[in-house]
């Protein structure tokens, strides 16, 4: 019995210190992924901006022109990372809700068209993940926790999120963003497919978010984009 249980402890304990072994290998591999992920980034958060400026001036009065030569002006500086096929989805994430359009998705960036005609709040989210998040109408508001006083985001101005930060944010009445976020963003998803899990039940949004992003995270590996 004694023989038997001795047996079974140091079982176990070779268990725990492979799962341990495997775990600090996979640390280690993020960590030095980490180090070099920026050789995989295509999109210039600036020039993101200036095509949405140029493109803010001279569509002003059409949102749908504006959005479309958006893309399109996308793909004529980043060939073959654009998809310029118009297929909206909602998104439900920490509590706020709007619809987008996905431009990019890969491991390490995506771009997407974001937005809302009747308004929504919520939490930014904190992701091992810069966020930008480009006015093209409308506004937004944004606030750290114990800031007294909201930030203000209009047409052509641009909201950065560092890493590892988070914010209450609200669009009021409506707007529209192009918005760019670079680092681990399988990592994001949890955020953004947990609203939909727990609260809203839209299952058929999941699958049409999995499904494009997805499609186009192959699409970027199989150029050779991570």
């Amino acid at each position: 019995m004694t023989l038997s249980k001795s047996k079974e402890g140091n079982s176990c304990a070779a268990r725990l210190m492979t799962w341990l072994s495997i775990l600090t290998v996979l640390v280690a591999a993020m960590v030095g992924l980490d180090q070099i992920k920026e050789r995989w980034y295509i999109f210039d958060p600036h020039v993101l901006q200036e095509v949405a400026q140029h493109n803010i001036a001279t569509y002003s009065n059409d949102t749908h022109a504006m959005i479309t030569h958006i893309a399109e002006d996308l793909e004529k500086k980043y060939p073959g990372h654009v998809n310029l096929k118009e297929e909206w989805v909602f998104n439900n994430a920490g509590g706020a809700m709007g619809s987008m359009w996905i431009l990019h998705g890969s491991i390490t960036e995506y771009v997407i068209i974001f937005g809302t005609p009747v308004g929504t709040e919520g939490h930014t989210g904190r992701f091992v993940a810069d966020d930008y998040f480009i006015i093209l109408e409308g506004e937004q508001w944004a606030h750290n926790a114990g800031q007294l006083t909201r930030e203000v985001y209009k047409p052509g101005e641009m909201h950065h999120l560092p890493r590892g930060n988070c914010q209450q944010y609200k669009i009021p009445e409506h707007a529209w963003a192009l918005e760019y976020a670079r680092g681990w963003i399988p990592l994001m998803l949890p955020f953004g497919f947990a609203d939909s899990f727990f609260s809203t039940v839209d299952f058929i949004s999941v699958f049409n978010q999995v499904r494009l992003y997805g499609g186009s995270l192959i699409s970027e590996l199989l150029r050779g984009k991570i």
